[in-house]
């Protein structure tokens, strides 16, 4: 096991430095395809663990440059294209290497757990594709079918991308019912279905992953979402402020300082990360596309757990 760490180990290192070097060409389809699937698997004939991981650290890295380039670099993108356009396309490459690598290894959790979380997230910080991450995690399912974590996630992503809170609670009831699986996801099952897509039924499905999580990277996430959720609960209050202010003087403020003077704050109010709102020309109070916490996921309007609501 030392062994084969260290090989793995050895080999990101130098793969890393050959492409500070070499920069390689731009993955295509056609190459994926000559190494995807079971074409993978007979070319790493009695090295598939090792070739999962390496296809594993590449995946990674695509998605951290690809998320990079999309969010602070010279092609940074605010929001969603139009929908005539495929916002996927920024990460066509994703979905197939992370199917190589759980070709590679049908085995590979985190694989599985992280690039579900990867492939779901919305655009520009992923290429917002929940269904390619249901069709990650139903592959590990069909593997493993005991793997209730994978069935919590396909719950998760119904929930928390899609909204789909009857589905959401279905799966979360079928992951609690599998034999060793933990007490509260039956009871987040009927949360969801009652209470689905409001703040407090968010926050115990936060706090339900980050307590269960084994990896240190969900539960920092879990952590940032639920500061997220708290971000949701400022701005609601500030912008009832802003409107106050609005609908008395016939325009929206122009700045903190205007509110300040007014006496309806005390001081520039920030996010949970420390960074201060924005207000819009139009009024609206927003986070700083600099906070940490950027971009707030779209929230959806409650109207009852169906899908949608």
């Amino acid at each position: 096991m030392a062994v084969s760490s260290a090989l793995i180990a050895a080999a990101a290192i130098v793969q890393h430095v050959r492409e500070m070097r070499y920069p390689d060409p731009p993955l295509t389809k056609e190459s994926l395809d000559l190494t995807s699937g079971a074409t993978a698997r007979r070319l790493s004939v009695g090295y598939t663990a090792l070739a999962a991981d390496l296809y594993w650290i590449r995946a990674i890295q695509y998605f951290g440059s690809t998320k990079r380039r999309l969010t602070f670099g010279p092609e940074r993108k605010a929001a969603p294209p139009p929908p005539a356009i495929d916002a996927s396309l920024d990460y066509d490459q994703l979905y197939p290497m992370l199917d190589v690598t759980t070709s590679l290894d049908p085995r590979f959790k985190i694989a599985y757990r992280f690039g579900a979380v990867f492939l779901a997230e919305p655009y520009p910080n992923g290429p917002g594709r929940p269904d390619l991450a249901v069709r990650l995690l139903e592959k590990g399912l069909r593997e493993q079918p005991d793997k209730w974590e994978y069935m919590e996630d396909i719950g998760f992503v119904h929930y928390w991308y899609d909204h789909d809170y009857r589905t959401a609670a279905a799966v979360f009831q079928k992951a609690g019912e599998v034999p060793g699986a933990p007490w509260w996801l039956r009871s987040l099952a009927a949360t969801t279905l009652a209470q689905g897509g409001d703040r407090e039924s968010s926050r115990a499905m936060w706090r339900h992953i980050r307590e269960s999580a084994e990896i240190d990277w969900l539960k920092r996430d879990a952590d940032r979402r639920l500061l997220q959720l708290d971000a949701f609960d400022q701005i609601d209050a500030l912008q009832r402020l802003v409107d106050g202010y609005t609908h008395q003087h016939g325009h929206p403020p122009a700045d903190w300082p205007t509110l300040m003077r007014a006496r309806l704050i005390g001081g520039v109010p920030v996010d949970p990360s420390r960074t201060p709102y924005q207000i819009a020309l139009d009024g609206h109070v927003k986070l700083s596309q600099s906070s940490p916490l950027w971009p707030l996921p779209e929230e959806p309007r409650r109207t009852g757990a169906t899908p949608g609501s």
